[in-house]
């Protein structure tokens, strides 16, 4: 028989819905240090490692005025939202069927590790991954694919073992990329179908719950 695939999910976007709380917190962050960027542009930036959104906004001299206190406060911000956060739909049954199907699971989530916690335990998948990984973990964030390797040697595997990357955001594809790992997309990020195959997914599928009855049709078959 082959050996087990490892699936390494992304968690805010994929798993629980949470894309625009984060950008939310982003605009009152910024707003609070008279930064006015158009909510649907900081809604494009979720995604990627919240160390690069700032830079991503507007340079490296807006990153080195503000970024630190504007991480600050954009983390507090999720902080007064988490209690609207609540999984994606068949989000804990796609964790199962991965499970069931005998592959290893990792929750690589490049979030703060308190936001992490609390998504992991909506999901209520501590006993069902294999490990978890959080933005403490990794040195780059996505689209870098150090968060993806970090998420294999917690399993002790190699770049060279069978694993896919689930995810929502074009970022993630492309992290998976740069991990050499193909990618497939739930819906919830918000991204078009266009967008998400050209940055290479394999699959797109509308919720977590379309994706565990599709299974079969993966490489975690």
């Amino acid at each position: 028989m082959a050996e087990p695939t490892i699936a390494v999910l992304d968690v805010d976007g994929t798993l629980v819905d949470s894309n625009y709380q984060h950008a939310l917190a982003w605009y009152r962050a910024l707003r609070s240090l008279d930064v006015i960027e158009p909510i649907w542009r900081l809604h494009r930036l979720i995604g990627m490692g919240g160390d690069q959104v700032i830079q991503a906004v507007g340079g490296d001299e807006l990153e080195e005025r503000i970024g630190a206190e504007a991480r600050k406060r954009q983390g507090e911000h999720v902080d007064e939202m988490i209690d609207e956060i609540s999984p994606l739909p068949g989000a804990r049954d796609l964790l199962l069927a991965i499970k069931d199907r005998g592959h290893r699971l990792v929750l690589a989530s490049s979030g703060q590790p308190r936001h992490v916690d609390v998504a992991v335990d909506l999901l209520d998948a501590r006993d069902i991954a294999d490990a978890i990984t959080s933005s403490e973990d990794a040195e780059a964030t996505k689209p870098a694919p150090d968060l993806l390797q970090v998420a294999l040697r917690k399993l002790g595997a190699s770049p060279d073992d069978d694993s896919v990357m689930i995810g929502d955001s074009v970022w993630d594809v492309e992290a998976a990329k740069n991990a050499g790992m193909p990618a497939i997309t739930v819906r919830a990020g918000g991204f078009g179908d266009e967008e998400l195959r050209e940055a290479g997914a394999i699959g797109i599928y509308d919720t977590p719950g379309d994706l565990a009855k599709a299974l079969d049709e993966t490489p975690l078959a």
